[in-house]
């Protein structure tokens, strides 16, 4: 049977604390969504990180559970939502599911513990830094899915050389135990510096004080960034995003909402 989870300490229970399964279900309130089946979870909230989101937690040996939770949590959910998990797990719900394809590969990382001894010029910076970060994103990361003044994104930190902001990253769609780290730019000017890596540190290390423990999602192909990550201390896990693509596997027709 098909159980609702309504309480975060429930569902960390249920899914042995993974940290994508808690960072999606948020603080499980509005409209977001978690539910239990035999040893699978799946957990569902709306634009974070741009997208609807449904985390699913589960067995790549033995996936029913996991197919039929994805199904369900559709139907309650809506085709609008993206299921995403370990890698091996997502192929074979993906296979289980008419109507649901493999969308996209990428990873999740996550740090527990905070990184030593941040830089002291590295801090959070004020709303009047708003228009200086927009245009440091849409001239050298003009792809970001952060950015001032979206919902969802909470602060950003920078560092300057001289008067000029060279490097940012943000605070943005933090759940209660799971802080996420978006948003990381450096001008190409400044570039080689390991400023990027200063401004991560730091706010990976606010993140883990204040949630307990920090994550991020990057490309595979971006691995300057993902080296970056590994010597702050993120540890990598590779995931797999789908999408409903037709006539949903909950028997509901695609929409835009």
């Amino acid at each position: 049977m098909i159980h609702r989870l309504r309480d975060l300490d429930v569902l960390r229970a249920a899914c042995g604390d993974d940290d994508l399964v808690m960072w999606t279900a948020q603080d499980l309130r509005g409209q977001a969504r978690a539910w239990a089946l035999g040893n699978a979870v799946v957990a569902g909230a709306p634009r974070i990180s741009l997208h609807d989101r449904l985390a699913v937690w589960g067995d790549p040996d033995d996936p029913d559970d996991a197919v039929e939770l994805v199904r369900h949590a559709l139907a309650e959910l809506g085709p609008t939502f993206r299921p995403l998990g370990e890698r091996e797990l997502m192929r074979r719900v993906a296979a289980g599911l008419e109507g649901v394809r493999e969308s996209g590969a990428f990873s999740w990382m996550s740090l527990k513990a905070a990184p030593a001894a941040p830089p002291p010029e590295v801090g959070w910076l004020g709303g009047e830094a708003d228009q200086e970060v927009a245009a440091l994103l849409a001239g050298d990361a003009p792809t970001s899915y952060a950015v001032p003044g979206a919902p969802g994104v909470r602060r950003w930190a920078g560092v300057r050389v001289g008067h000029e902001l060279a490097a940012v990253a943000a605070d943005a769609w933090s759940a209660p135990s799971v802080g996420l780290l978006a948003g990381v730019a450096t001008a190409a000017r400044f570039r080689g510096r390991g400023l990027a890596e200063r401004v991560c540190g730091w706010v990976s290390s606010q993140l883990v004080a204040t949630h307990g423990r920090a994550a991020l999602m990057v490309d595979d192909v971006n691995t300057a960034a993902v080296k970056v990550y590994e010597r702050i201390g993120y540890r990598r896990r590779p995931v797999l995003a789908c999408q409903v693509t037709g006539p949903d596997p909950a028997g509901v027709q695609m929409m835009a909402r």
